[in-house]
């Protein structure tokens, strides 16, 4: 499908806080018309968590957006930026990860953007290629190109040197080197999060040094979690992980508001903006339920992830368990041997793989989250007897059969 410079505009600028400048953009996208050449295309990741959240899915949904309008995603996993630490929102100097902690978590990146980038349009790059062979003579003229005036504008560094919290020199480099990615790939466009807003404009400031054309910045916002008011986060509970089972990336996109789906439908939706709008609408005027919008967009998050079959299945699993009160129809079993008299509760939870840990089992059944056989247990020390069948269910969505031989 051919794309009018006004289209490949409207579709870019979907979602976005930040477009430096929209008249470079639309002269880029006319060169790239005129000559055949797509633009480059670059969003860097430094690769410090395994897990990929729906929060790190918007930039790479943008970067979607550009693929479909034949440009060119050059996904840039920072190997040799993660060995420094990005100091971006921090308030101390983050510890650097080590070589081999950085393969580790790049290659799980590299298998879980696939989920959304169509693999033969990307590009997956290094920065380690060509700033492991910068000489000192490089790095000082690259050192040169700002000011400590300069770094100490960005808010996170400020901050820090007006409380005496330290500032290592490493942690300047990090925007002059993110900086330079830029100038080493010749990028035309540079996405990233509205808190990258300084680095990316670094990029821009030094690729005009070494003679290039300067990239186009876009940021896109930080997706809010589950909760409507904090950006996702893993350490606040409030994301949908894209490794989440089915069930629960269904489950929790339901349990969402009616506003907040809006938002995810602008940031990580196929659906159009003009579809978008059509869904807004006939929910305002009553001519559709707001859960069955919700619904659909359960459906499309989970099928992104786990495929159309499993999108299905999930969606009748929620109306099996949370609509008719039956249980899952998939519902796991472990078998344990009847060895001790009894078995600690939290322990038990976590050997069914309802809880990541006997700390989060005791936390979940502080708060009413557990139930055994149907009866909410609130005691964190609570025991139940090492033999016959149990009903464990965890949250909203989380049950197993506790088998005792």
């Amino acid at each position: 499908m051919q794309y009018t410079i006004e289209e490949q505009v409207a579709l870019i600028e979907r979602g976005t806080v930040d477009v430096i400048s929209r008249d470079e953009l639309v002269r880029k996208l006319e060169k790239s018309r005129d000559t055949g050449r797509p633009l480059k295309v670059k969003a860097g990741f430094d690769p410090t968590a395994p897990d990929l959240h729906l929060g790190h899915t918007v930039l790479i949904q943008k970067l979607k957006h550009f693929q479909e309008l034949g440009h060119e995603v050059h996904f840039l996993i920072g190997d040799f930026t993660g060995m420094i630490g990005d100091p971006t929102g921090k308030s101390e100097t983050r510890k650097p990860l080590t070589k081999e902690d950085v393969a580790r978590n790049a290659e799980t990146y590299k298998e879980q953007i696939f989920k959304i980038l169509d693999p033969a349009k990307t590009r997956v790059v290094f920065n380690s290629a060509w700033l492991s062979d910068l000489s000192a003579h490089e790095f000082i003229r690259l050192a040169s190109q700002t000011t400590v005036a300069r770094m100490l504008e960005r808010e996170d560094f400020s901050e820090r040197f007006k409380n005496e919290r330290p500032i290592s020199i490493h942690e300047f480099l990090y925007p002059l080197i993110q900086g330079y990615d830029s100038v080493a790939m010749e990028a035309d466009v540079e996405l990233g999060g509205t808190d990258q807003l300084f680095n990316l404009l670094m990029g821009r400031n030094l690729q005009k040094s070494w003679g290039q054309a300067p990239q186009v910045v876009l940021t896109m916002p930080l997706l809010e979690g589950l909760d409507g008011v904090n950006k996702m986060s893993k350490s606040l509970g409030n994301y949908i992980g894209i490794t989440d089972s089915p069930d629960d990336i269904y489950g929790k996109v339901l349990s969402m508001s009616d506003s907040l789906m809006f938002r995810y439908y602008e940031l990580l939706s196929d659906f159009s903006a003009g579809e978008i709008a059509v869904l807004r609408t006939d929910m305002e005027n009553g001519v559709a339920h707001p859960k069955a919008i919700k619904q659909q967009l359960a459906r499309e998050l989970t099928a992104r992830f786990h495929g159309q079959d499993a999108a299905v299945a999930a969606e009748a699993n929620f109306e099996r368990v949370f609509k008719n009160h039956d249980l899952p129809a998939d519902m796991p079993e472990k078998h344990f041997p009847g060895a001790a008299e009894s078995v600690w509760l939290p322990r038990l939870l976590a050997d069914c793989e309802l809880v990541k840990g006997t700390g989060e089992a005791r936390r979940l059944i502080q708060q009413n989250a557990v139930s055994v056989d149907g009866d909410k247990v609130t005691d964190a020390e609570a025991v139940v007897a090492a033999r016959g069948e149990y009903l464990l269910k965890v949250g909203k969505r989380r049950f197993c059969k506790a088998i005792f031989s």
